[in-house]
């Protein structure tokens, strides 16, 4: 076993050097992830008028690269789970970073839609292999914190990626801005020789993905991720071209605008939401839900008003309330993952979320508010994300039910999990097992 197993009581000031390093180049990886994945979002206004394709047409951009990413995602996080998940990322991030360049050099819309789709090949290798590494390395306790950290890398690279492309746009043109960010991962991929991977115990015995969905709260953990994934790639992938159309911004002002509030929101939200889930965690197990929950539930009405706001300034006051509360699922939700699932199948239990949430939502949201748009406007495409949110606080709301009734560690999962000292690092005996 690695050092993070050898101490039960740790808090972040005492992380080891390994544990650290593997955090950090996970978290500046999952940055590139998906500044590489988001750069097409602030295109979209650009990419119409250069290939003269309508709202819906656009939206495939995104579309295509979901049902890709959701396929390879599950498959993708069985292999890291069986094999090593050091390499899957290794392998993924070069594959990625490949089809990223190549998405410059498409002469017409339907080469750059393959160009996409080969993204979504390699970035299905990720989230899976390294929420487990992050997970395997660090304490229970911290859980929820140190997933949230992974993810700033999501949420800032997303946000500088849709500011980014615009921006590049100016300065090189519309091939190299490609080039521009998608070179710098194929150095990160030699990083993850740097990183120690936890060793899983008896990954031979394999958890079929029929029993991990014998868990009623991990099912509607599911079920609340279809409907957060369709609002949310809803507002990445249409906000630039909704504020532009609504708000009076230019398309790049638009961009800049949108990635710097949303950066700045999310690294305030993601932070906030994963420390008051551990620390809330230490005493009712499913208060990590709540917090998820809570975050959607209000930041939708805000959402709602920035809409409908009647100048810019509060626009932008109201879209950043909104996605600081919007972004405290970040973290607590891999955590919440991670606690109902036995550590041989956490890449598989991410990697099925993932499918789950990319196939039936975010590979259809840009292109049904798309369509939507076509019909009515952008404005109601909108109000069916908002409706979106709502469904998922319904369904957390159902995790926490589930967790009350059957703990934490559901029957069904007794047969994969390791037996271990009374008391776990870092976390408390007294509500591993509970049925409050």
């Amino acid at each position: 076993m690695g050092p993070w197993n050898r101490k039960e009581k740790m808090t972040t000031s005492s992380f080891t050097s390994e544990q650290k390093r593997t955090l950090k180049i996970l978290t500046l990886i999952n940055f590139l992830n998906y500044i590489d994945r988001d750069i097409i979002f602030g295109l979209v206004p650009i990419i119409q008028a250069r290939f003269a394709v309508s709202y819906s047409q656009a939206g495939l951009l995104n579309t295509v690269f979901s049902i890709v990413h959701s396929v390879c995602t599950l498959p993708l996080g069985w292999v890291a789970d069986r094999f090593s998940r050091r390499k899957v990322i290794g392998y993924g991030v070069l594959f990625w970073s490949l089809a990223t360049f190549l998405s410059g050099l498409a002469p017409v819309f339907r080469s750059l839609l393959l160009a996409r789709g080969l993204v979504g090949v390699g970035e299905a290798a990720y989230a899976p292999a390294a929420t487990a590494i992050i997970t395997g390395s660090f304490p229970r306790r911290v859980r929820a914190r140190v997933q949230g950290v992974f993810d700033l890398g999501m949420f800032v690279g997303g946000a500088i990626g849709i500011a980014l492309g615009p921006v590049l746009m100016g300065w090189v043109g519309w091939g190299p801005a490609f080039f521009v960010v998608g070179i710098p991962g194929f150095l990160l991929a030699l990083s993850i020789l740097r990183i120690e991977e936890p060793r899983v115990e008896s990954p031979e015995k394999r958890v079929p993905i029929r029993h991990i969905l014998r868990v009623p709260a991990f099912v509607w953990v599911l079920m609340g991720g279809l409907f957060i994934n369709f609002a949310v790639y809803s507002y990445v992938f249409w906000g630039t071209t909704f504020v532009h159309t609504y708000k009076g911004f230019g398309v790049r002002e638009a961009s800049i605008v949108l990635g710097v509030t949303v950066t700045f929101a999310g690294i305030f939200g993601v932070l906030t939401g994963a420390t008051l889930a551990d620390r809330l965690a230490r005493v009712i197990p499913w208060e990590r839900v709540l917090v998820v929950g809570m975050g959607f539930l209000v930041s939708t009405p805000l959402l709602f008003w920035s809409f409908h706001a009647a100048n810019k300034t509060l626009f932008v006051i109201l879209f950043f309330l909104g996605s600081f509360f919007m972004t405290w699922y970040h973290g607590p939700l891999t955590a919440i993952m991670h606690d109902l699932i036995p550590d041989r199948a956490h890449a598989t239990a991410v990697g099925l979320y993932l499918f789950v949430a990319h196939f039936f939502a975010t590979t259809w949201a840009p292109l049904l508010i798309g369509k939507v748009a076509d019909r009515y406007d952008l404005l109601t495409g909108m109000h069916l994300a908002l409706a979106a949110q709502l469904a998922g606080v319904v369904s957390y709301a159902m995790v926490i039910y589930f967790i009350r009734r059957d703990g934490l560690h559901h029957p069904s999962m007794a047969a994969y999990r390791e037996a271990k000292p009374a008391a776990d690092p870092g976390g408390s005996p007294a509500w591993s097992e509970s049925r409050l």
